[in-house]
């Protein structure tokens, strides 16, 4: 494949930038402008509609990062290791905001920055298991790298559902998951549209992620061997 027929082949990604960019704002104006004010929290709650998005899609993320972890190990192609990179570092990315944007919403709330309330442990763990695939890929030899990052991901992936659970399974002060039934209308649309608009952003990051990936390991593919300078005589 030429670089030229690659290029073509991942045009579709752009399309889901935009899509999403758009759909973005959007949901920012609904939610900043357009949502009426929360009877108990007042306008701070506002952030729910960063927050929340934020968090749903670091989970998809984490949780997707197990699967394609299984098919990296299964296949060893080389752009389902580049997609597994990228399916974490977004999600790290995600999960780092989404902690900040916490972090700012339970002070009013709580009173509090932080407690180690089950959700909030469970996701900061699972933000540090990442962290260590990370750190695990950057440390690991070349050709132990793939293998190595797609099993780790698989077992780091388990923190994933215990974060989304952990709100019905244990005592909890976080607010357990709502239902379009216990929130108005005017509310769960930009949420929504946040949500899905930030998904359709991932999709194009893990995307441009794994290009260059693949890009980086062709051109090493192709590289000339260093040349060796000559051993003279005498020095």
């Amino acid at each position: 494949m030429t670089a030229v027929d690659a290029k073509r082949a991942w045009a579709w990604e752009h399309w889901f930038g935009l899509v999403g960019l758009a759909l973005l704002v959007a949901g920012v104006y609904l939610g900043l402008f357009v949502a009426p004010s929360e009877r108990f929290m007042g306008e701070v709650y506002r952030i729910l509609y960063v927050h929340v998005p934020l968090q749903w899609n670091a989970l998809v993320c984490f949780f997707g990062a197990g699967f394609v972890g299984a098919a990296s190990l299964w296949k060893r192609k080389a752009w389902i290791d580049g997609m597994l990179v990228g399916v974490i570092e977004v999600g790290v990315v995600l999960e780092t905001a989404g902690l900040l944007s916490g972090i700012v919403w339970a002070k009013p709330t709580w009173g509090v920055y932080w407690a180690w309330d089950p959700r909030l442990t469970f996701t900061f763990v699972m933000w540090l298991t990442f962290l260590g695939v990370l750190a695990l890929r950057r440390f690991a030899e070349e050709h132990r790298r793939a293998p190595w990052t797609a099993a780790a991901s698989i077992v780091a992936s388990v923190n994933a559902p215990l974060v989304y659970y952990s709100v019905n399974w244990w005592r909890s002060i976080h607010q357990m998951q709502s239902s379009p039934e216990t929130v108005h209308t005017t509310m769960i649309l930009p949420l929504r549209i946040n949500a899905i608009a930030l998904l359709l952003v991932c999709v194009w990051f893990v995307a441009r992620r794994a290009r260059i990936s693949l890009a980086r390991r062709q051109a090493e593919a192709t590289a000339p061997p260093p040349r060796i300078a000559p051993v003279l005589d005498g020095v």
